[in-house]
């Protein structure tokens, strides 16, 4: 038996292991260039959903989806942050007041924005 096969059909080579031949795929994924959410949501799914990562990385989708999620993570977190910081009176006259009560507040809001966020879109 040949160790190496070329399909003219699909245009794969195979190559012999044992007793089967085995395709020689070659997975082109772009450089990854995402950031937070993307690398948040990326670990959640090799950890529990592996199926759909090993799929997103077989049809080349894996770091596309990840840019894709990172960027909606990150706008619906900056909207909701203006939203809350509106809704709770947090406003720049504070900032120039009082920065360290706005800090303190501003971060607070931004965590709480950060834990819906993740719960909603990251972690589903």
């Amino acid at each position: 038996m040949k160790k190496r096969i070329h399909d003219k059909t699909n245009g794969l080579n195979y190559t012999l292991q044992g007793d089967y031949y085995f395709p020689e795929l070659i997975i082109k994924e772009e450089e990854a260039t995402y950031g937070k959410y993307g690398i948040l949501r990326k670990n959640y799914l090799k950890e529990h959903k592996s199926g759909y990562y090993q799929y997103l990385i077989l049809i080349g989708k894996l770091t596309e989806y990840l840019k894709q999620i990172d960027k909606e993570a990150g706008e619906q977190v900056e909207i909701l942050v203006k939203q809350m910081a509106e809704r709770y009176g947090v406003a720049e006259e504070m900032r120039e007041e009082n920065w360290m009560e706005w800090v303190r507040r501003m971060n607070g809001i931004k965590a709480s924005v950060e834990e819906i966020v993740l719960q909603k879109l990251i972690y589903l």
